[in-house]
C-alpha cells in the first residue's frame, strides 16, 4: 500500500513533514509536488512498475495537471494506446 498526502496551499515543509510519517506505507520511495496552490507527497510501495517511471507525483507531458494516488491500473496498456490516439505524449 502507498500513502498519499496533499492540501491546497504551499507548504514543502510540512509536505516533507507528512512523508516522513508515512513512510510505513511506502518504503521504496518517496516524492513530491509543490506549487502555489497545492502540495502533494507521495510514499511508495513498487508492485508492478519497479522502474523510477512509476514514481509519484507524477505530471501529464506539459506539467500542467499533476497525480498522486494508491492503487494500481491494471488495464494501463489500453489506456494509454487510447491516449497516444488523442496525441498525449509518454515520459520515457
Amino acid at each position: 500500500m502507498c500513502g498519499t498526502n496533499g492540501f491546497n496551499w504551499d507548504d514543502s515543509e510540512l509536505i516533507k513533514n507528512m512523508n516522513k510519517r508515512l513512510r510505513h506505507m511506502g518504503p521504496d520511495g518517496e516524492g513530491a509536488y509543490v506549487d502555489e496552490y497545492v502540495s502533494l507527497g507521495h510514499r511508495r510501495l513498487a508492485i508492478i512498475d519497479l522502474s523510477e517511471r512509476g514514481k509519484q507525483p507524477m505530471s501529464n507531458e506539459n506539467n500542467s495537471v499533476w497525480i498522486t494516488y494508491n492503487g494500481e491500473v491494471y488495464n494501463f496498456k489500453e489506456l494509454r494506446d487510447g491516449l497516444e490516439r488523442e496525441g498525449h505524449i509518454f515520459k520515457p
